[in-house]
């Protein structure tokens, strides 16, 4: 009995340990302070008041999908918003580990090197998920229900969690490379003028030119197009699955920017 007490743990549970250790950190990071996450929970609502009150008339256009109502169809658009917020401060709080030495200290240490990177992206998923159910919960009050049910809540909370790893592996790019939480912050209005060139807020077939051209060919618009289907339409396995697929490539993308600039300040420090 002694001595499997004192078997050595073998080295997957020592790294899935330390894995979790730092996700946890990286989440009640996040939760601890409200000027983190509360601005990724308030702001897509006071926007979604504000376009449902001043477009409340576009879902009567030829055009325009058939909707309950107009917050129902930006729905998915709020959610992506809060978790660009959110997904921004994994980025910030890396860039303010790198600044403080605090990073230095951690690979210094016997952690393994991949739970610091994962524990960051760990936390900005969790943030994502809460934020989901939240906003589904607020614009269900509001008379705005995910018409697939369950299964479609359940969806987008899975499709959010991929949003929030992908879009962390920007922000942890651009903080691994360049160390400062000032160019960290920098890059995400990039992300909201992406999102505002987007299906988000309006169909594509509602837009013209240039401005159509490259919102029908946007990552977010593939990615909101199938997500809404499951709002307003009900549920499919394809819709689910193309939001889910392109999710998922847009966030192998990140997170490989995000691992290469990983293995060189591994190199460098």
């Amino acid at each position: 009995m002694t001595a499997v007490l004192d078997a050595p743990r073998s080295r997957l549970l020592v790294t899935v340990e330390q894995v979790w250790s730092l996700s946890v950190r990286a989440t009640v990071a996040t939760f601890r302070r409200p000027t983190d996450f509360i601005p990724g929970l308030v702001f897509p609502l006071l926007m979604a008041a504000v376009y449902a009150s001043q477009f409340s008339r576009a879902v009567d256009l030829p055009a325009f999908p058939e909707v309950d109502s107009f917050l129902q169809f930006i729905l998915p658009s709020s959610i992506l918003q809060g978790i660009a917020f959110n997904a921004s401060n994994a980025g910030s709080d890396m860039a303010t580990d790198i600044e403080t030495g605090f990073f230095d200290r951690l690979i210094s240490s016997p952690v393994a090197r991949q739970s610091v990177l994962i524990g960051r992206v760990a936390g900005a998923a969790s943030a994502a998920a809460v934020q989901a159910m939240f906003l589904m919960g607020v614009f269900l009050v509001f008379g705005a229900p995910v018409k697939s049910g369950l299964a479609g809540a359940v969806a987008l909370v899975i499709i959010s969690v991929a949003l929030g790893v992908a879009l962390s592996g920007f922000g942890l790019a651009v903080a691994i490379r360049t160390g400062s939480t000032e160019a960290t912050q920098a890059m995400f209005p990039l992300i909201f003028v992406m999102i505002f060139i987007s299906s988000a807020f309006f169909p594509t077939a509602l837009m013209k030119g240039w401005y159509q051209s490259v919102a029908e060919v946007n990552p977010f618009t593939l990615i909101i197009n199938p997500t809404r289907n499951l709002v307003i339409s009900g549920w499919s396995w394809s819709d689910f699955g193309q939001a889910l697929s392109m999710t998922a490539l847009v966030a192998v993308f990140s997170l490989g920017l995000a691992y290469r600039a990983y293995l060189r300040r591994l190199r460098v420090s």
